[in-house]
């Protein structure tokens, strides 16, 4: 067994990471529980609540001021609608479509955010990871089978939260580096409980009192959140961001194994097709973009 100490930092990142997506998983099939017994903006109401509780406490307890000027900055505010955007459409998605469908679109996030990184801020891409991006992009046309019978206009809902994901990450890049991650956990749970507000009032939908279970349910959400948010930010701190990154897409492996084992779902052949690409396509850009930051210019 090695005794390289960086070697040991990367495993113990990659098992943080590993513990981060089975928690966001598990997190994913409580809020597609709760959805049927609790309206959505409801559900995303108390539970942006709640994280922005726990994540104003952590940040009062690191010295963070909640409110500065530097919250109200360009890039800020347009991360918030970013993230209102994703996590709506993600909510919704999680209570309408199979949860294993939600969770492989969710995979194309990082395609996205290289795409639109080369072409937003200029970051240089090469044709192989444009050409990875390109087959990415079809693997989660595979899965939404656009013009077929078995198209389900449901599952765009899960396309537009995984966009809104991406364009929330873009805008974390231009935020403010004086704000912690802290203060932008608050403000995006802020943003999580907006978003369920203005989708109550939309939609017309009664506060409904949770009972006990559904109860139990929000509070699990609420802690499952915060430990896999915790885990995740452990993980980029204790390893290499290269060594620990691929390791997210066993939050694929997590979430179709809950939505078999919990929801009775069953997994397709183009299911299977597009997941491989997605996760095929994002391990090789993570690969091509370590190589083109140790030897820049190629």
């Amino acid at each position: 067994m090695t005794t390289d100490p960086a070697h040991r930092r990367n495993i113990v990142g990659a098992a943080w990471m590993i513990a981060a997506m089975a928690a966001f998983a598990v997190e994913d099939a409580l809020v597609k529980a709760v959805s049927d017994l609790l309206p959505v903006g409801q559900i995303l109401t108390l539970f942006g609540l709640g994280g922005a509780a726990i994540f104003a406490g952590i940040a009062l307890r690191q010295g963070d001021a909640l409110v500065a000027p530097d919250v109200f900055a360009p890039a800020m505010r347009i991360r918030v609608l970013f993230e209102i955007t994703g996590r709506l459409f993600y909510v919704l998605a999680l209570a309408l479509i199979p949860l294993s469908t939600a969770t492989v679109i969710l995979q194309a996030t990082p395609l996205v955010v290289v795409a639109s990184a080369a072409l937003i801020f200029g970051e240089r891409v090469g044709w192989r990871r444009w050409t990875a991006i390109g087959l990415g992009l079809f693997g989660v046309m595979i899965i939404l089978r656009p013009g077929t019978e078995g198209f389900s206009a449901l599952s765009l809902l899960a396309l537009v939260g995984m966009l809104g994901f991406a364009g929330r990450d873009l805008a974390s890049r231009a935020a403010p580096r004086s704000l912690s991650t802290a203060i932008l956990g608050l403000y995006g749970f802020l943003a999580l409980a907006v978003a369920g507000l203005l989708f109550s009032v939309w939609q017309g939908a009664a506060f409904r009192w949770p009972d006990a279970r559904a109860a139990v349910l929000l509070v699990g959400i609420v802690l499952i959140g915060i430990g896999a948010y915790s885990c995740l930010m452990k993980a980029m701190r204790t390893g290499d961001v290269s060594a620990v990154t691929p390791f997210r897409y066993t939050r694929l492996l997590f979430g179709t194994a809950l939505g078999i084992a919990v929801f009775g779902e069953t997994l397709t052949l183009g299911m299977l097709v597009g997941s491989g690409l997605i996760v095929l396509s994002g391990l090789f850009i993570l690969w091509r973009g370590q190589k083109a930051s140790l030897r820049p210019g190629t």
